[in-house]
């Protein structure tokens, strides 16, 4: 049983609440996936059948703000931009989603201060999560593949997976890793193990990075995780038309419903397979489909 990841996560907490943290079972620290502060209530945590409270005092803003600076590693100035969209990823690959008083500046979130509640999201490493679909979609070429799932499903870990597993195989990967939550690369030195022939881009707009690395890395395969507006879909487009294969993943329950929101059903076109992650509790089942047919 690996509680490694749990651990880490819980040593970005201040001491009072990692004590708290610390006291849960083991077979619970091995499946939790969150940690919740609020002010004024306890610390939960969020297992697959749902947020747990614990044993801790109420939540301070003085606990955000710590656990903020710790995520940091000790200076929230040096990850402004990950503040201004409400988030800091820190060493681990562990992501610290923050809520507060939105400091705005002509029209735009230049960051949040007066934390009032966090959600610390425990990242993990599991090798050989994408050990069913990896020979569906890498055999003599590659094929462009959308990976899907409610948030929480699970594909953030099967995409690292799959980038590993293609990596190790000699393909070429080009990551846009703009949360770094993919490879918690720090200083250059990646914190999972993302496979031999992979390369990073961190911290940079998803389709920034990925039409750069496209110029510069000559990919075979460019990855991004959890792509949202029309420059995600734009690069996309143009990585598919220059020959390369792209690994993306993506906020929803089915294809059929992904074709159903505006302005989504076009990126549909660019791929070739669909991973398709459905939950219940704690068991998630895989299934691999074939682009649907045009209604």
């Amino acid at each position: 049983m690996d509680l490694s990841r749990y651990i880490s996560a819980a040593e970005l907490l201040p001491s009072r609440l990692r004590m708290a943290a610390t006291a849960l079972d083991d077979d619970k620290k091995a499946v939790a996936e969150e940690f919740r502060l609020r002010v004024g209530r306890r610390l939960s945590v969020l297992l697959p059948d749902g947020e747990v409270c614990l044993d801790s005092a109420p939540i301070t803003p003085e606990d955000l703000s710590e656990t903020a600076a710790r995520a940091a590693r000790g200076s929230l100035h040096s990850v402004s931009d990950e503040l201004a969209a409400g988030f800091v990823t820190a060493q681990n690959g562990h992501r610290l989603g923050l809520c507060g008083r939105a400091v705005m500046e002509s029209g735009v979130c230049r960051t949040v201060r007066d934390f009032s509640s966090a959600n610390l999201r425990i990242a993990r490493e599991v090798r050989g999560a994408a050990d069913g679909v990896f020979s569906q979609i890498v055999g003599e070429r590659v094929r462009s593949t959308l990976i899907l799932s409610p948030p929480g499903g699970g594909k953030t870990t099967l995409l690292r997976d799959l980038v590993r597993q293609t990596g190790d195989s000699g393909v070429r990967v080009s990551v846009a890793d703009e949360r770094g939550e993919l490879s918690a690369c720090v200083a250059g030195k990646p914190g999972f193990d993302v496979g031999e022939c992979v390369d990073l881009m961190v911290g940079a707009p998803k389709a920034i990075a990925a039409l750069a690395m496209l110029r510069a890395m000559n990919p075979q395969v460019v990855a991004l995780d959890e792509i949202t507006d029309p420059a995600d879909f734009d690069a996309i487009a143009r990585i598919v038309g220059c020959g390369a294969a792209v690994f993306a993943t993506i906020h929803a329950g089915s294809v059929d419903e992904l074709r159903r929101r505006p302005g989504f059903s076009a990126i549909l076109t660019a791929f070739e397979k669909f991973v398709v992650i459905e939950r219940s509790g704690s068991r998630r089942t895989v299934t691999v489909l074939d682009p649907p047919d045009e209604p």
